[in-house]
């Protein structure tokens, strides 16, 4: 193996990158693009929820009821209705997403110690959202009644207030978040498309990038050399490993400094096991480059194995542990799932090589398969 010649083949490609400005641009702006997009459009967070309100009773305790919900920073009032035959109207035209029905007699009632329902409507449409907002509703009334019979207590009992609420509650339950106490989405978000980001553009600047050299013809120039098959993959693929490598810093900045995602892990590890993971993408596209003749084919293809895997097989949308079981070993086919454990690790829970090193492992192993594969498969002598 000639290092001379890899050198001269790594140095002709990246002056093919730079002199064509629309894949000069799919090398270092898509991968940002990608990440503003996804980033600022996979928030998970449901806030601001629009709702209004019936209130049929329209006394004091009924108007503190409704002032929970309305002072939340899960709600966004939008103001009192008269009957809740006007809500419908509301509802179709998506101006709300949820209603409170307070009954007539609310205050009363509870005064003579009666049980009330209030009638809350929630629009189903999305599942995730209606679950979420049902939990939010819940909690709020759990602590109003809460209230409620902490003062019912204190008054008949003739008890200090702090006694009532220890016996109307008496057990309570201490909830702490661990790693993103404010449970923001956006920090995981971020984290996640790094590995998503990776997982497409590197296989499709290689795929890309060697499959154009067949299209035109020049790769003819490679196979009557006297380069071989090691020279010219390495010298080939040098340029898109370097050019990944720096959109992998490139995203790191933007997820730490643009979206506040906090970095808690090693970024000597961090940025190890990056050029790991974009070494084993890089061979995804390589591996496509010798199996199609074509940049169209080359395109799909790289859709199938990189999109498909990168958004049901990470972890992004669902858990992996949520999955059936054969959910769960497809998972563990892709490198996407083990390098979104390494980017949550590094960002959120702050651990290193102690315990993310079997994932970097994984994931060498995987680049070594699918290197080895490619080479094997790339010939100098191709079938006509």
């Amino acid at each position: 193996m000639n290092i001379e010649r890899i050198l001269a083949i790594a140095h002709k490609e990246w002056r093919e990158i730079v002199r064509d400005r629309f894949f000069l641009a799919l090398a270092f702006v898509v991968p940002t693009v990608m990440l503003l997009v996804f980033g600022y459009g996979l928030i998970l967070d449901v806030e601001n929820i629009p709702f209004c309100v019936v209130d049929y009773d329209k006394t004091p305790l009924s108007r503190d009821y409704a002032y929970r919900f309305i002072g939340s920073r899960y709600f966004n009032f939008k103001g009192e209705v008269e009957h809740e035959q006007k809500l419908r109207s509301l509802f179709e035209r998506s101006q709300i997403r949820f209603a409170l029905i307070i009954p007539p007699n609310f205050e009363r009632d509870l005064r003579a110690g009666r049980s009330v329902t209030v009638q809350s409507l929630i629009d189903g449409v999305f599942p995730f959202r209606a679950t979420t907002s049902k939990g939010y509703v819940l909690a709020m009334n759990t602590a109003f009644n809460g209230e409620l019979l902490t003062d019912y207590f204190s008054k008949h009992v003739g008890i200090p207030p702090d006694q009532a609420e220890k016996l109307a509650q008496p057990v309570n339950i201490q909830l702490r978040y661990l790693y993103n106490q404010e449970l923001r989405s956006t920090w995981s978000v971020a984290a996640v498309m790094i590995m998503f980001v990776l997982m497409v553009s590197p296989p499709f600047l290689t795929a890309m990038g060697i499959v154009r050299e067949k299209e035109s013809g020049s790769i003819y120039n490679i196979y009557c050399s006297t380069v071989t098959r090691t020279e010219f993959l390495l010298g080939k693929l040098t340029p898109y490993v370097i050019i990944s490598t720096i959109n992998s810093l490139i995203l790191w900045a933007l997820s730490v400094f643009l979206f506040g995602a906090p970095f808690k892990g090693d970024p000597i590890f961090f940025f190890f096991a990056s050029v790991v993971y974009v070494v084993c993408t890089t061979g995804i596209g390589l591996l496509v480059s010798v199996m199609v003749r074509t940049q169209v084919a080359a395109m799909m293809i790289t859709v199938v194995l990189t999109v498909v895997p990168a958004v049901l097989y990470s972890g992004l949308l669902i858990p992996i542990s949520s999955m059936e079981p054969m959910g769960q070993f497809q998972a563990h086919l892709f490198p996407a799932m083990y390098f979104t454990d390494i980017a949550l690790g590094s960002f959120l829970k702050g651990v290193g090589i102690k315990e993310l090193w079997g994932k970097v492992v994984a994931l060498a192993i995987y680049a070594a398969i699918l290197w080895a594969i490619s080479f094997m498969l790339f010939s100098k002598r191709p079938k006509s």
